[in-house]
């Protein structure tokens, strides 16, 4: 079975998406994610999308799903990496991804993290 790997640094967990999500390799990352924040009281998690060209609505509303698994687990969700046309496609899709904070790079998006941390 396809995973995608997790890497944890420090408090924050950090997931890069290389290969063309499918259905099943997305509910995967969201129980593998699950249990990754548990693990490691993880408080943070920045998910970088950079290679993807495409995310349809499943995938779109999978990435909401994670931003709330782990706020409800006392950790912030960062998507970074969104190449314009997947803006484009989710907008068109009517995704406004609730709840999910994003930004242009993987820099900015552990930048964004480690703010949110300080400010807790």
């Amino acid at each position: 079975m396809d995973r995608i790997p997790i890497l944890r640094m420090g408090e924050f967990l950090l997931v890069t998406i290389q290969v063309d999500m499918h259905d099943q390799l997305a509910l995967t990352l969201q129980d593998d994610l699950s249990e990754r924040i548990s693990a490691c009281s993880s408080k943070g998690v920045l998910i970088d999308i950079s290679a993807l060209d495409m995310v349809d609505s499943f995938i779109g509303r999978m990435i909401g799903n994670i931003s709330g698994l782990s706020k409800i687990m006392d950790a912030d969700t960062v998507l970074v990496g969104m190449q314009p046309a997947v803006a484009i496609t989710l907008v068109e899709l009517g995704l406004t991804l609730p709840g999910v904070i994003t930004a242009l790079n993987v820099e900015r998006g552990m930048t964004l993290l480690r703010a949110r941390l300080d400010h807790q």
